[in-house]
């Protein structure tokens, strides 16, 4: 009898045991999340730091609207891209304090607002190159220098659309939209105070890499792993940007960039 007990004991406990370690790996699942909340709120703050002190010599502190940028095309390119960068601000909060529905209707939005980034980009691109404009001291031909906005633009709007693609699964839709606004960083980046650091050869994206190590580091401490996601896009930018000089540089290429310099100021 007393053997019969001890034996019923140890099964209770053994299935006591058993029912507890989903709810410890939904526990440890949840401090994960919280964690992601902290981290993926910290990049965005982080982004607009960025863009804000890229850009505040020549459009925030120069009074937006009122800056003396070339034409109406580059004042609507910037509004736009600011909203951006506003609007992953708000997204994030969102997720924050568990407002996932709004977070959803405004991620409608969001992508309509990154498919105008992308045709804004390229006109803006365009307009750029047919004011023979390129970055002082860059020693780049302007033809050359329409790859980099050019083909960042194309980064964005892949990476854009995985994100989109991927919407249901949580990790990997954050991890292609940080990614895809990362792509765009060297547009602050190349300005003044960072040009201490990009304006040398070969350091020209060196904080997109930053941006891209830190999360590479995230994805190492809280998952013990690398994202899938995390992965390809970050190879995707990597590679891509390493790119746009090389074919910059080509004959097609100046052909081509030859030619939108010639009908850029009818579009």
């Amino acid at each position: 009898m007393a053997t019969t007990q001890s034996i019923d004991e140890i099964r209770l406990e053994g299935t006591v045991a058993t029912l507890a370690l989903p709810k410890r790996r939904n526990e440890t699942s949840r401090r994960d999340r919280n964690y992601d909340h902290y981290f993926f709120s910290c990049m965005a703050l982080l982004i607009l730091a960025t863009v804000f002190v890229g850009f505040a010599r020549t459009y925030f502190l120069a009074g937006v609207f009122r800056a003396p940028l070339p034409n109406l095309l580059i004042h609507i390119h910037g509004a736009v891209f600011s909203s951006w960068i506003v609007l992953l601000i708000v997204q994030t909060a969102l997720v924050s304090v568990h407002r996932a529905d709004i977070h959803r209707k405004l991620g409608l939005l969001g992508f309509g607002l990154a498919c105008a980034m992308v045709g804004l980009g390229e006109l803006a691109a365009s307009d750029m190159l047919a004011r023979g404009a390129s970055p002082p001291g860059s020693g780049l031909d302007p033809r050359t220098f329409y790859a980099i906005p050019f083909f960042s633009m194309i980064i964005f709007g892949v990476l854009i659309y995985f994100a989109y693609r991927e919407r249901a699964n949580r990790s990997a839709h954050k991890r292609f939209i940080l990614t895809g606004t990362i792509a765009i960083m060297d547009a602050p980046t190349g300005r003044p105070p960072f040009t201490v650091i990009t304006g040398h050869p070969h350091m020209e994206s060196v904080f997109v890499y930053l941006f891209l190590l830190l999360l590479i580091s995230y994805d190492l401490w809280s998952i013990r792993k690398v994202h899938r996601a995390t992965t390809w896009a970050s190879l995707f930018v990597v590679i891509a940007q390493a790119l746009r000089i090389p074919i910059g540089s080509t004959s097609a290429w100046l052909a081509f960039a030859g030619w939108v310099r010639h009908i850029a100021p009818s579009l």
